[in-house]
């Protein structure tokens, strides 16, 4: 998709805004909340609304200018960050199918626009084939909609979203279908457990749903298509907008915590060294150097990926494995990024009032999406070996 005007200077979220989230974050993670002020917040300054094109009411950022307002929402606040991306996810699908001429998720620009909220509804327990099949049944009402059955992990914005992207399998024909499809908060059919208690991204809220029986109607059903790998553009559009959407949270919260650790040596003085500061010390200014040049090459890599997918750029069968390779890359950094700041940092960070002990456990988040490093890995020996021929 070209950009839909010249690319913005200033940034949706102000640093007044920032700083105000940034203030709740700590209390929320204490006390296993969700940051309804935050998303509030949030909406008014029309973040909920900022990947929608303008000539639909949004703001018109795109891809690439939103990976980095995540990357410094994250900064501020990861738990918030993380929710509100899976939001943002969505409406960077819309806009990948928009780029196609079909305008069959045009209606979720004008919800976004009008208030609504968009959760993500596809991982499922034990499940590693994540987009490309489900456990969970898609029953046809035989007016082209469908009633999702089945479990679903990980759902950010539990308690908040409207609407609820999901997908099912539809077994009654010769083979089986993937079912993608919306539903509605006011429209029943599920059920959310409170059972979200984890050691980071408390903030999140990404608490179990059960579907059953929850309805999407036809107009409402996105996708009905073989399960397994596809270059279908609704199905590319959630990989290319969830990978690097969440390689931009946890790399906003490496730099923040890189920012923390140099303020706190420049503070922390050595006794050993006559009361010098500790970034005078060789060994602590080469390891959050070390840190910078681990960070450092993650951001461009970032910015070309998401500056193609906005673009309609095709990488052919790269473009998978590639878009795999930043999150995990991303994600492996940001524990290399977040592990040597505390390390620099002292003892002081080991204690739960300590911004940098909460990222610690926010970051470690970033191990369990998908897609995971072991099917990072099998993608590329795929590209670059070819398939392991099935036993004979």
């Amino acid at each position: 998709m070209a950009h839909d005007s010249a690319p913005r200077t200033d940034p949706v979220l102000t640093e007044e805004l920032l700083e105000r989230i940034r203030g709740r974050a700590a209390q929320v993670d204490r006390e296993n909340g969700f940051p309804h002020e935050d998303l509030a917040d949030l909406a008014e300054a029309g973040y909920l609304r900022a990947l929608v094109p303008t000539e639909f009411g949004g703001l018109g950022l795109t891809l690439e200018e939103m990976t980095r307002e995540q990357m410094r929402l994250a900064g501020a606040a990861p738990a918030t960050a993380l929710s509100v991306n899976m939001h943002q996810v969505w409406m960077g699908v819309a806009r990948v199918v928009h780029a196609t001429g079909e305008d069959s998720m045009d209606w979720v620009f004008a919800d976004a626009v009008a208030g609504e909220v968009f959760g993500f509804g596809i991982s499922e327990g034990g499940n590693d084939l994540v987009l490309f099949g489900s456990r969970s049944e898609a029953r046809s009402d035989g007016e082209g909609g469908f009633s999702f059955h089945g479990t679903k992990i990980f759902t950010s914005l539990s308690p908040a979203w409207t609407r609820l992207g999901t997908f099912a399998t539809d077994s009654s024909g010769e083979e089986p279908m993937s079912v993608f499809g919306f539903i509605t908060r006011d429209g029943g059919g599920f059920e959310i457990k409170d059972d979200w208690d984890t050691l980071g991204m408390r903030g999140s809220q990404s608490r179990t749903t059960v579907l059953d029986g929850a309805h999407a109607p036809a107009d409402r059903v996105i996708r009905r298509i073989p399960p397994g790998p596809t270059a279908d553009p609704f199905v590319f559009g959630i990989f290319a907008s969830f990978e690097l959407l969440l390689a931009s949270v946890y790399t906003g919260i490496a730099q923040r915590a890189l920012d923390l650790a140099v303020a706190t040596v420049q503070k922390r003085t050595s006794m050993k060294n006559k009361g010098a500061p500790y970034a005078h010390d060789p060994d602590i200014r080469w390891r959050l150097a070390d840190a910078a040049i681990e960070l450092d090459a993650i951001h461009p890599q970032i910015a070309a990926l998401a500056h193609d997918v906005d673009n309609g750029v095709d990488r052919g069968p790269i473009w998978m494995p590639q878009l795999s390779a930043v999150k995990s890359r991303a994600t492996e950094t940001a524990l290399s990024v977040v592990t040597k700041a505390i390390r620099a940092s002292g003892g002081s960070s080991y204690f739960s009032s300590n911004e940098l002990s909460r990222l610690y456990r926010d970051v470690l988040a970033g191990l369990f999406h998908p897609s995971d490093d072991e099917s990072v890995h099998g993608a590329w020996a795929n590209v670059l070996l070819g398939p392991v021929p099935p036993p004979e």
